[in-house]
C-alpha cells in the first residue's frame, strides 16, 4: 500500500475533513524567512534536490564511459538517445539538432525528474507545480527560438512572422496583431500554464484520495473505512497515471521546445 500522504485532513474543529488547497504549492519559508532573494521554502529545497540529483546521476553514468555500456550507462544512453534522435535531430536536423541538444535535454530530463517529485514518499510535490520553475524553463524555451530566428534569418525574422508574405496588405490589420498575440504572447504563455496546471491537478487528484483515505480509516471508523479501501485504490491507480502524465509532459515541453526552433529556423522566414 502506498504510503498515506501527510497533508492536513482536518479543518482545525476537530474531526472535520479538509481537502487539498492550491496552498500546499505556497508553502512557508524553511531557511531564510524573510530574505527576498534568498528565501527557501520546500518547494525550492526539492528543486535543489532535483538539481543535484541529476548533476549526480549523468556525472556517475558518463564519468567512464564504455564501448560495452553497463545497465547503468546503458540507461542514460537509452533517455539521451530518446531526446537526441527522437525529439532533436527528428525535428530540427543533425546540424542544428546538436546546436540546440544541451537545451532540449536540459529541459527533458529537469521536467521530468521535477514532474516525478510530485509521486516520491516523503516529498510528495512535483516543484513544477509552482510557477517559477515552468516560467524560467519555458522563458529559456523562447528565447532559444528568438535567438535562433534572428541568427539563421537576421533581418527577415520579426517582419515574415508579423507581415506573412503573400497576404494582401489591407489585411494585415487583422493579421498582424493575431500573429504577435499567437508569437510572442501565448507560445511562453501556454508552454508555462500546460506544464503547470497539469502537476497542480495531479497534486490535487492524489492528495484528495490518500487523505480521505486515511479519514475514513482513523478518523471515522466503523463501517464507513470501507470507503477507504475505494480511495486508497484510486490513489494507486492515479499514482500510475501521474507517472505517465510526469513522462508526457516532460516529452511535450521538449517537444515543442524544439518545434518552435524549427519554426524560427524554416526557410520561409
Amino acid at each position: 500500500m502506498i504510503p498515506l500522504l501527510p497533508f492536513a485532513t482536518d479543518d482545525g474543529s476537530g474531526g472535520g475533513f479538509s481537502g487539498p488547497s492550491i496552498g500546499d504549492f505556497q508553502p512557508p519559508a524553511i531557511f531564510f524567512e524573510g530574505n527576498e532573494f534568498f528565501q527557501l521554502d520546500r518547494i525550492m529545497l526539492v528543486r535543489l534536490l532535483v538539481a543535484a540529483l541529476l548533476i549526480l546521476v549523468f556525472w556517475l553514468g558518463t564519468r567512464r564511459m564504455k564501448l560495452v555500456p553497463g545497465r547503468f550507462q546503458g540507461t542514460i544512453e537509452m533517455g539521451l538517445d530518446l531526446v537526441r534522435v527522437n525529439i532533436a535531430e527528428d525535428l530540427l536536423g543533425k546540424k542544428d539538432g546538436k546546436r540546440f541538444l544541451p537545451l532540449i535535454t536540459t529541459i527533458f530530463f529537469l521536467v521530468l525528474f521535477s514532474n516525478l517529485t510530485g509521486i516520491i514518499p516523503g516529498i510528495n510535490i512535483a516543484s513544477t507545480g509552482s510557477i517559477g520553475l515552468p516560467l524560467v524553463l519555458a522563458a529559456a524555451a523562447y528565447l532559444a527560438f528568438i535567438y535562433a530566428g534572428i541568427r539563421k534569418h537576421p533581418l527577415a525574422f520579426f517582419r515574415n512572422a508579423l507581415f506573412p508574405p503573400g497576404v494582401p496588405w489591407p489585411l494585415y490589420i487583422i493579421v498582424t496583431p493575431i500573429e504577435f498575440v499567437s508569437m510572442f504572447v501565448l507560445r511562453p504563455v501556454t508552454l508555462t500554464l500546460r506544464l503547470l496546471m497539469n502537476m497542480i491537478v495531479g497534486h490535487l487528484l492524489l492528495v484528495l484520495f490518500f487523505s480521505a483515505s486515511a479519514f475514513f480509516m482513523f478518523d471515522v471508523g466503523g463501517f464507513t473505512a470501507l470507503f477507504a479501501v475505494g480511495t486508497q485504490a484510486m490513489g494507486i491507480v492515479f499514482t500510475f497515471f501521474e507517472i505517465l502524465v510526469a513522462v508526457l509532459q516532460a516529452y511535450v515541453f521538449a517537444l515543442l521546445t524544439a518545434v518552435y526552433l524549427q519554426l524560427a529556423l524554416a526557410e520561409e522566414h
